[in-house]
């Protein structure tokens, strides 16, 4: 929350803040350090076909649906934004609760990967993109197999992917690097003040 006389989150361009970047780059990390330390901010839980991990919670950190559901949603146009992400599962935004939040002048962030910040740019160009990254290449790798959650064929898809999801950070408008949740935590939140931030330039290509 707010600190005595510090601003607090105001509307405007960044009121709808998308993070995105690279698999195991720590985007729920970041989002999760904002849920806890900013629940004025609210944050969009996407849905997804594949199945929960260790840990994760159904409508916590993902709402977990069959791929006859996830079809639905599709046809009904109940998505802003879905993909099929490192040629498996899918991933969507549910769009009325977006649309609901933001008509209601509550700040939004929507944690996705990089297919879907390309759709809701172009649906919501007034989003301001921000494109979450590693401190270097050898931390993203060591980041991704010491969570221990894919095996090795999948780890290696997964880094694949990411190299070409690095390429894609000059289209996004601010750069924050990775390199402390915490920090990288505030420097989030600062988007949602000013619609600036103490994000690096574009660093890693």
């Amino acid at each position: 929350m707010a600190e005595a006389g510090e601003s607090p989150v105001l509307p405007g361009r960044s009121r709808l803040v998308v993070l995105a970047g690279p698999t195991a780059v720590g985007k729920g990390t970041v989002a999760a350090c904002v849920r806890r330390t900013h629940p004025e901010i609210w944050i969009s839980i996407s849905v997804t076909t594949r199945k929960a991990r260790p840990g994760e919670i159904d409508g916590v950190h993902y709402h977990f649906i069959s791929d006859a559901a996830f079809d639905r949603m599709i046809a009904d146009d109940g998505l802003l934004e879905w993909a099929v992400v490192h040629q498996a599962a899918r991933y969507g935004t549910p769009r009325a609760p977006v649309e609901g939040r933001l008509a209601s002048g509550t700040p939004a962030l929507l944690e996705i990967d990089l297919q879907g910040a390309r759709q809701v740019r172009q649906r919501m160009p007034e989003a301001l993109m921000c494109f979450l990254a590693p401190p270097s290449w050898d931390e993203l790798e060591r980041r991704l197999v010491g969570r221990g959650t894919e095996g090795p064929e999948e780890r290696e898809r997964r880094l694949a992917t990411a190299r070409t999801e690095l390429e894609a950070e000059q289209e996004f408008d601010v750069t924050i690097v990775n390199t402390d949740v915490e920090n990288a935590c505030q420097e989030l939140v600062d988007l949602f003040r000013s619609g600036t931030s103490r994000a690096h330039p574009q660093h890693f290509l």
